[in-house]
């Protein structure tokens, strides 16, 4: 099981690799002591959140 800590750590490196300001070094250090498959599935879930967001704003523009 992931630690409360490394999960808070995995969600910033992925929210910001989302938003293309990860480091090389952080990148780096991301794959060598972790499981890829913890960074694709909190990857997938941003990006539905980021989409879901987006059509809620949409509608919400749309519906005004």
């Amino acid at each position: 099981m992931m630690s409360i800590s490394t999960f808070f750590q995995v969600v910033k490196s992925v929210l910001a690799a989302f938003v293309g300001v990860q480091s090389k070094a952080n990148r780096k250090n991301d794959f060598t002591g972790s499981n890829a498959s913890i960074y694709i599935f909190v990857g997938i879930g941003a990006t539905v959140i980021f989409v879901l967001s987006l059509i809620f704003i949409v509608n919400l523009v749309i519906s005004s």
